[in-house]
């Protein structure tokens, strides 16, 4: 960790500070494909708070940024971990979003059901589960498209919005984290993490668990930041040329607290060693920020053709059944 006492801090950082409060573990193994990480690279450190243009006004505790030379994982190490989850997730769903997060516009997830219902063979009332739900609107998707939709998630605040403004049934919705809540084996069709495994401290053994509650010819789908994602790249030889070694990758300490990134050979290195298969993948670009819009025509076309957009978006299935 470095600490950088160069500026005053604000109130507001400095209540930030003093309300989180982490323990730092140090890694000392790809969580992906097993490789030590002192053989990974160290591309540099990430404050507790957006670095922002001007990183160098910023004060506040950092850890590093590594990146694995085999499967391209990107960490942190050591790894902060919050004393009480509740100080990333317990917040309410109008802290992140604003009212109109709250509709489901009809054409939500459904490329991503699309290639479910391809791969699993689909007939009606396959049962699905959305590892993460939030305020229910993958599950709604689902029900939608004819699934028998469950979900799981660890908010209090996400869980009881899901109910009381979507009309998620609580029957249908636990309350709880993934390592800690379990269904029976066998039990789902196809599971959804969406935009969850960058937030999960073992995403190794959160697939591994997800697969044990799949049944024989379902399928596991993520969506994931990008290890190979070209903005990121050009934001890091920016803070580079300001003279820092600090790195945009990630957010271990703030919103959206992003523990890793991936990329496709994260779950090549991962699908040896664990006995499952990628079905299908693709990258999305998304919506680029920071930099001049005269740029952006030319940047998502380089993007789409070079897969170094900022999600990866994957579907597994295992080859033990």
């Amino acid at each position: 960790m470095i600490f950088r006492d160069e500026d005053i801090l604000s109130a507001k950082e400095a209540r930030n500070m003093k309300e989180k409060k982490y323990l730092f573990k140090d890694i000392k193994f790809c969580n992906m494909c097993g490789q030590k990480s002192v053989n990974g690279r160290v591309l540099g450190q990430r404050l507790n708070q957006s670095q922002g243009k001007r990183p160098k006004r910023k004060n506040g505790i950092s850890t590093s940024v590594i990146k694995c030379n085999n499967c391209k994982l990107i960490y942190s190490n050591p790894q902060p971990i919050p004393l009480d989850i509740q100080d990333h997730y317990g917040v309410p769903p109008e802290s992140y979003w604003k009212k109109e997060y709250f509709k489901v516009n009809k054409n939500y997830f459904l490329e991503e059901i699309k290639e479910a219902k391809k791969l699993i063979d689909f007939s009606s009332g396959m049962k699905a589960l959305d590892i993460g739900a939030g305020i229910g609107k993958c599950m709604i998707a689902l029900k939608n498209a004819e699934f028998d939709a469950h979900g799981l998630e660890p908010s209090k605040p996400f869980r009881e919005r899901a109910i009381s403004v979507m009309n998620i049934s609580p029957n249908k919705l636990k309350l709880g984290m993934l390592e800690e809540v379990e269904y029976p084996s066998n039990e789902f069709d196809f599971i959804t993490f969406g935009a969850v495994l960058e937030h999960l401290y073992d995403p190794s053994e959160s697939i591994l668990k997800a697969f044990r509650w799949l049944k024989p010819n379902g399928v596991l789908h993520m969506e994931v930041p990008s290890s190979d994602y070209l903005i990121a790249k050009i934001i890091n030889i920016y803070y580079r040329l300001l003279g820092t070694n600090y790195v945009t990758n990630i957010s271990p300490m703030h919103e959206p607290f992003h523990l890793y990134e991936f990329s496709l050979k994260s779950f090549l290195e991962h699908s040896k060693q664990n006995n499952y298969k990628i079905a299908s993948y693709r990258y999305y670009v998304c919506p680029i920020y920071f930099l001049p819009k005269v740029t952006h025509p030319a940047l998502k076309w380089y993007m789409t053709k070079t897969n170094t957009g900022m999600q990866l978006s994957i579907w597994l299935k295992n080859l033990n059944r």
